[in-house]
Formats: C-alpha cells, sequence, structure tokens
C-alpha cells in the first residue's frame, strides 16, 4: 500500500499538498486539469521533486530518506527515451543494475520481459524498426524488467491513437493484474479511468479534491470535477 500524508512543495507562487492513500496490486487513475500537479505529484513519489513536509510511504517503509534510484518505483514517461543506435535487447537490458555483462539469469529477464510485451521476436531490431507503439512497449518492458513493485505512468500512451492506447492500457492492466504491481497512472482523458481503473484521484489546484471508484466520474457532483469534464 503506498501511503501518502500530507505530501507538500511549493514553489514561488504555487503551493502543493496532497494526501491518500493507493492499495497494493491496484491501478489508480490521477485526472484532473492541465497544471493541478498531477505530474509534480508523480514526481514527489518518484524522488525527482523535493518534499517539504509529510509522509509517504510503500508497503510500511519510509521513501522520503531514499533517493530516486532506491526506491522501489519505476515511472514511464510519454517520451521513452529509447536510445536508437542500441538494439530492442539493449534498450530493455537498460533498466537492469549496470555491469560489464549480463549474467545469463539478467538475459533471461530481458526475454521474458519482451515476451511479456509481445516483442520476443523483435530482440534484434532497432527502434526505427519498430512502431509507435511497438516503441511503447519496449519503455514498458524496461520497466518490467526492473522488478520494482510500484508503477508510475505519466502518460506515456497519449501520443498513441485511441485503439492503440486503449491495447496498451489493456497491457498494463494484464501485466499488473498478473505480477501485484500498484500502479499510478496519470492521464488528461476520463476514459482510460473508466478502461482499466480500480480508484480514480481528482487533482484541482495542488490537492486531491476526490477519491473513489471510476463511478465518481459520472456520479459526482463536484465543481471542479464538472468543469474538468465539461459538464
Amino acid at each position: 500500500m503506498l501511503n501518502i500524508d500530507g505530501l507538500v512543495t511549493s514553489y514561488p507562487d504555487w503551493r502543493v499538498s496532497f494526501s491518500a492513500t493507493l492499495p497494493k496490486g491496484e491501478i489508480t487513475a490521477l485526472i484532473g486539469p492541465s497544471g493541478a500537479g498531477k505530474s509534480t505529484l508523480l514526481g514527489m513519489i518518484a524522488g525527482f521533486v523535493p518534499v517539504e513536509s509529510g509522509t509517504l510511504s510503500f508497503d510500511g517503509e519510509d521513501l522520503l530518506p531514499l533517493g530516486p534510484a532506491e526506491r522501489p518505483v519505476t515511472t514511464l514517461f510519454q517520451d521513452h527515451n529509447l536510445f536508437l543506435h542500441l538494439s530492442v535487447f539493449d534498450n530493455i537490458a537498460i533498466g537492469l543494475p549496470p555491469g560489464l555483462r549480463l549474467s545469463p539469469a539478467q538475459q533471461a529477464q530481458v526475454k521474458q520481459a519482451a515476451e511479456r510485451v509481445g516483442l520476443g521476436d523483435m530482440l534484434a531490431r532497432l527502434p526505427e524498426q519498430l512502431s509507435g507503439g511497438q516503441q511503447q512497449r519496449v519503455g514498458l518492458a524496461r520497466a518490467l524488467v526492473r522488478g520494482k513493485p510500484l508503477l508510475l505512468l505519466d502518460e506515456p500512451f497519449s501520443a498513441l491513437d485511441p485503439a492503440l492506447r486503449r491495447e496498451m492500457l489493456a497491457e498494463v492492466a494484464r501485466l499488473a493484474c498478473e505480477q501485484g504491481i500498484t500502479v499510478l497512472m496519470v492521464s488528461h482523458n476520463p476514459e482510460d479511468a473508466q478502461l482499466i481503473a480500480d480508484q480514480v484521484l481528482f487533482v484541482d489546484e495542488g490537492r486531491i479534491a476526490l477519491q473513489g471508484t471510476p463511478d465518481i466520474l459520472q456520479n459526482s457532483d463536484h465543481p471542479g470535477l464538472l468543469r474538468y469534464l465539461g459538464q
């Protein structure tokens, strides 16, 4: 379980404060208007954004003293950061601890991650030989090979066409279920939350204004949510 309690950071003209609980092994969608603080919250959890006060723990472990590399967290961004001169295999392997050579066990991990996202027969290809969706799958496989229990998705599929985006979301849901991964997913599209999320956090003006099942997108009369949905 990810516990966020009074997590605060400030900018010269803006302050955010977040509190929420994310059940272990579930998918939580983080929605809200642009500039509300969604990506800031992910950055605080991942360790990229300084935290002024509050607590952050995962399965009882205090995450705040830990650096980004030490946290049980993997983040997948819209820019999947593939190295164009490296094969699919090598791009996935970057997710493993650095070393002079991969051990046989690590090589097996890479191949298994590739197979899980449907790239098992494309390990020798370069990124330029892949479609946009396949490139996103490489990024997802790299996240999986790290073996960390908390996956943060900062709109990694927003540039894909609707059908491919739904396919990738379904892939995330399947993999999260199979491996018991806790997922926090930022999206500007409420449909994404309704497709795969177990719960929804609505962020408004630097705080979590609503938390509940995806049904709140249809049943809540919160003014900020209604404005966001254009109702």
